[in-house]
């Protein structure tokens, strides 16, 4: 065969092959003679990569790079062209001397594997582990492990394949399991996945947890239940059941649906039925009583079609039968029909099952309590509700009644177990059987209940029961057993226990004590009654109502010393505030029956109880002790226990006591009286809004007799504990009073006590800006209105008024001078010759510094004009004067008021006062 005029080496291979000859076992030469013809056509890049690797058989670089470029070649082709086979063959020559590569194997087996050639890849892969170490395993058992699970290839040679693989690595056996179940081997996988539950030292390396792969085994086993054998499926789930509480629901159905797939249905039956009454959560009651109805009704379903399907065959026989007239008495198959149509054969249970699907659902109520039951079986509501449920069936309900007191522990009760024994013994009393009530009473109080109250209710239910049936002297002897103290034998003999019962103490229970006082008051005599009550005394259980109840008793059959004696015993007894009620009801009852007779003895009961009363409860005592000494006694010393009791009281009913005061003291010794009263009040330290509010009435009280300056003066003290910004009423109500009764001074006064006041409730300095606050620059009037409109700050009243006052002859020295922030001026503010800013009021005298020498005949004094809107309607009549003395201004300052009186300027006074001297 002639090799083709491509092939030869061409001219300039010469250089390459020259070097070759010289070095033919040279890997470099050879590497750059391929590099260099990496553009030629592969058939001439062949030969010179089978030349190379004649003479390096064991280059698995050169291996290596031809095989990938015989596999780019047959990328593109279909696996049946002959190429395929050749490189086959390739792969299999390089094996002889690559056989330790594994990534030549895994190239081989992976396109062995697109060419689906099963036996031959199967052998190669089996080649492929017996030649690589055991270390290099992993990397060839992925590949073959994708090679059976294709499809096509025999489910014997994969579970061949998996087995030997979970030799070699038994951590995949969860691969293992989950091919078998995509292969539909049932049993093995099931056989396998209970194996792995078994192994307490696997570890799965999907992350499954030993619960789900129990409820994988569940599923596995209740679906395909005809499929899997040899395994206990009852034992394997009950031990899941026991084991994960959090399923058990879900387990109980599975076992179920197991049976029906095996076609037992009694059995799975009886498996619903132990679910119900084994299950503690209500939602797993829930799961196993829907799939328990479920299945009734999908069998009673099946059951009526199959009656409908058997009713057609019926007519159709009889049709038959009408046919055949024959003697068919030697028929065996006509004879087997009869017989089958017999009703004792009759396999037609459909209202057999239908009345067990309501039987079911009717039980849904009493299934669901025996659940919470098995929760909690001491819980008391739950037993009460259960036999609500047998609601119209005594019979049912006295077997619960006799189950709860059995179950129920009274130590750990959660709720009064008491009321068992109670409704017990009411069922029996209902039902006109007494006897057998008695009977349960009996028992109820021998049982050792947590608290006396439990013991004590059950005495009182018995003893209420006799009365009901007319047997008084049955009550009454019920109530002195129970109240009867137990010996000292007795008590020697349960302190050696070391276990105190309940009934060691019943004898000191207050509610068993109350009801037979009860008893006793309705149906004994005053002598037994008395007893009880003194008896419950010694017994040191009474209460203040007790107290009050006996001395009442004592009061009806009038034994009026012995109920006070009753009450001096409540009060030695009792303390605050429980002997609140006792002393009111003593002191009231005391005054009416002796009233004037005793006086001093309630005097002194009074005095004793207002001594020991704290001051929230000592109002109405002394309110009941004023009451008495006006009634019975003298008003001064009503008067004097009304200023106690102004003094004893808390602060917050101070105001209220003193108006009860004044009120009382008006109406006994007149208004005028109440005076001293009003000035104690105001300064007794009652708080701002009390005294605000006594001044007011007392100001209200002056002005009605006609006090006119005395009212004024109440004004301004308490002018001094009202803001006129935030408590505008005192002021409002003075200003109406000035208008009313003042003149122009007393108003002028008034506003100059308001501005005042108000300047030192003022916090406004605390928001002006820091620029205005500097020393070296003090803000005048406008800028400290303007920065005080900006933070939002009402103008001040007072404030507009004096600018509204400055005269516009001194308006450039006003323009200059700056008003100090924080001082409230009775004037205006001007400025001295030296530029010291002082206070000008037209009122106040300025001397200069050296007044004070007696040898300066020369007086300089700063005057200035009064603005005319200070004197309101005198200026008209200085106007006249003016126009009289043709403009002498040395008689101006001699203006009169409405008087008539003179009213000297400031300049006038001085010359005056030093003619005097």
């Amino acid at each position: 065969m002639s090799i083709p005029q491509e092939l030869y080496p061409s001219q300039d291979d010469l250089l390459y092959e020259e070097e070759l000859l010289r070095n033919p076992f040279s890997l470099k030469l050879w590497w750059r003679y391929l590099v260099a013809r990496i553009d030629t056509p592969f058939k001439k890049r062949s030969v010179i990569y089978e030349r190379a690797l004649k003479a390096l058989p064991g280059s698995y670089k050169l291996w290596y790079a031809y095989l990938r470029e015989r596999l780019e070649l047959v990328r593109n082709l279909p696996i049946t062209h002959s190429q395929y086979q050749t490189l086959n063959n390739t792969f299999e020559r390089a094996l002889v001397t690559m056989h330790k590569m594994p990534r030549i194997w895994i190239m081989y087996l992976q396109i062995l594997t697109e060419q689906k050639l099963l036996t031959r890849t199967r052998r190669t892969f089996d080649r492929a582990l017996c030649a690589l170490p055991v270390t290099q395993h992993d990397r060839i058992w992925h590949p073959y492990l994708v090679f059976v699970s294709q499809k096509g290839v025999p489910i014997e040679t994969s579970l061949r394949v998996y087995r030997r693989y979970l030799k070699y690595d038994p951590s995949h056996i969860e691969d293992f399991i989950e091919f078998l179940i995509n292969s539909n081997l049932w049993q093995e996988a099931a056989e396998r996945l209970a194996g792995v539950l078994n192994d307490d030292q696997f570890y799965s390396i999907k992350g499954k947890t030993k619960h789900w792969l129990w409820l994988e085994l569940c599923n596995l086993l209740t679906q395909h239940a005809k499929e899997v054998s040899g395994l206990n499926v009852d034992a394997i789930i009950r031990g899941g059941i026991r084991k994960f509480t959090d399923e058990v629901g879900r387990l109980w159905t599975s076992l179920a649906d197991y049976y029906i797939r095996r076609g037992l249905v009694e059995k799975a039956r009886d498996i619903f039925e132990e679910g119900m009454t084994t299950v503690l959560t209500v939602r797993d009651f829930g799961v196993v009583f829907d799939a328990y109805s479920q299945f009734e009704e999908s069998m009673l379903a099946l059951k009526m079609e199959e009656q409908s399907e058997d009713d057609q065959d019926d007519e159709e026989n009889a049709e038959e039968d009408d046919n055949d007239d024959e003697d068919d008495r030697l028929d065996v198959a006509k004879l087997e029909k009869k017989l089958k149509r017999f009703w004792l054969s009759d396999d037609k249970d459909v209202d057999l099952r239908l009345a067990r699907l309501e039987h079911l659902i009717d039980r849904r109520p009493e299934l669901a309590n025996s659940v919470l039951l098995r929760q909690n079986p001491h819980n008391v509501e739950q037993w009460h509700r259960r036999v609500k449920l047998f609601e119209g069936n005594p019979t049912k309900q006295i077997l619960t009644y006799t189950e709860a007191v059995r179950t129920v522990d009274p130590m750990k009760a959660v709720g009064k177990p008491h009321t068992l024994w109670i409704a017990f013994a009411k069922l029996y009393e209902t039902h006109n059987d007494v006897s057998n009530a008695r009977v349960i009473f009996d028992k109820a109080v021998q049982v050792n209940y947590k608290t006396i109250d439990n013991l004590a209710s059950v005495w009182c239910e018995w003893a209420e029961m006799e009365l009901r049936h007319k047997n008084l002297k049955g009550a009454l002897e019920l109530m002195r057993r129970a109240t009867a103290e137990p010996s000292v034998e007795v008590k020697r003999r349960v302190a050696a226990d070391g276990n105190t019962p309940v009934q060691m103490k019943l004898h000191k229970s207050l509610r068993l004590w109350t009801f037979y006082v009860d008893l006793e008051e309705s149906l004994g005599t005053l002598e037994s009654t008395r007893t009880v009550y003194e008896r419950i005394l010694d017994l040191r259980i009474a209460t203040p109502q007790i107290i009050i109840n006996y001395a009442m008793l004592l009061e009806e059959h009038k034994y009026f010393e012995d109920a006070f004696k009753v009450y001096e015993r409540g009060v030695k007894i009792f303390k605050y505030p429980h002997v609140k009620d006792i002393w009111v009801t003593y002191l009231s009852k005391f005054v009416k029956r002796y009233g004037k007779s005793k006086l001093e003895r309630a005097r002194e009961l009074f005095e004793h109880a207002v001594e020991v009363a704290p001051a929230e409860s000592v109002k109405p005592l002394f309110l009941q002790y004023a009451k008495l000494e006006e009634d019975y006694g003298l008003a001064k010393r009503a008067m004097k226990v009304y200023d106690q009791a102004t003094k004893a009281v808390p602060t917050h009913e101070k105001l209220s006591m003193y108006e009860i005061y004044i009120a009382r003291a008006a109406e006994i010794f007149g208004v005028p009286k109440t005076r001293e009263i009003y000035e104690q009040a105001i300064e007794s330290g009652l708080p701002e809004k009390d005294v605000k509010t006594m001044c007011m009435k007392y100001a209200e009280l002056e002005k009605s007799l006609g006090e006119i300056d005395r009212a004024r003066g109440v004004f301004v003290y308490a002018s001094q504990f009202a803001d006129p910004r935030s408590d505008p009423d005192i002021w409002n109500k003075w200003h109406e009073f000035e208008v009313q009764h003042g003149n122009e001074d007393t108003f002028r006064e008034m506003l100059r006590i308001k501005r005042s006041v108000s300047a030192s409730y003022s916090q406004t300095h605390f928001i002006l800006p820091e620029y205005l606050m500097q020393k070296d620059k003090l803000p005048n009037l406008d800028e400290t209105m303007d920065a005080l409109k900006k933070a939002g700050v009402p103008e001040d009243e007072m404030a507009a008024l004096e600018k509204h006052l400055v005269p516009a002859a001194n308006d450039t020295a006003t323009k200059d001078g700056n008003r100090k922030v924080g001082f409230v001026s009775a004037g205006v503010e001007s400025q001295t010759d030296t530029g010291i800013k002082v206070t000008a009021n037209h009122e106040d005298i300025e001397l200069p510094e050296e007044s004070d020498s007696e040898g300066d005949e020369t007086v300089e004094i700063a005057q200035k004009d009064v603005p005319s809107a200070v004197f309101g309607g005198l200026v008209r009549k200085r106007e006249d004067a003016d126009g009289d003395d043709g403009g002498n201004e040395d008689d101006i300052a001699a203006a009169k008021d409405k008087e008539g009186n003179v009213r000297l300027g400031a300049l006038e006074r001085i010359k005056r006062q030093r003619q005097v001297v």
